[in-house]
């Protein structure tokens, strides 16, 4: 029996991230392929997701 973590993995093709310092950043492409916000407050969210703890400090 397959793991549930294994069932949800997104397969990545070129065009879904970029590297920026040592950093794999998703893009936009990426999260809409994928298909629902993991709330990690990512640089190119496509779903609209702000982290509260973050926003209290601007």
């Amino acid at each position: 029996m397959k793991s549930q973590k294994n069932k949800d993995l997104t397969p990545i093709i070129e065009g879904d991230y970029y590297v920026e310092n040592g950093l794999y950043i998703f893009t936009k492409q990426y999260h809409l392929k994928r298909g629902y916000c993991c709330k990690n407050n990512c640089r190119h969210c496509p779903y609209g997701f702000q982290n509260k703890k973050e926003n209290q400090h601007l």
